[in-house]
């Protein structure tokens, strides 16, 4: 949830002309992440909750290219992003824990 509010605020910063662009589908994805978490695990544990948290971590590399994108055209700076680019590892890293995690079950 911190990564979506911190998309969120990196995105009010872009330009006017990418507010509707770009930074709606950075703030998709971001937030793809934690709700797919949340449906999966409405599901219970099994093949269900595997595959959104298999979704969740195609959201994150999603928004992840989108960073980079926000990056070359010089919408986002280095330091704006330190803080982004590590919670981008911390939630990989637990959305692998989860999923290894299903694999076990």
């Amino acid at each position: 949830m911190d990564l979506v509010i911190a998309i969120y605020e990196l995105c009010s910063g872009f330009p006017r002309e990418e507010k509707y662009e770009l930074a709606r589908q950075m703030r998709r994805a971001a937030s793809s992440v934690p709700s797919n978490v949340a449906e999966g695990h409405a599901h219970g544990p099994g093949k269900r909750y595997r595959n959104h948290l298999r979704i969740a971590l195609g959201s994150l590399g999603e928004l992840s290219t989108e960073l980079e994108i926000a990056i070359r055209l010089k919408y986002v700076t280095g330091k704006q992003l330190a803080g982004i680019e590590s919670q981008l590892v911390r939630t990989r890293q637990l959305l692998m824990a989860f999923i290894g995690r299903c694999d076990d079950d």
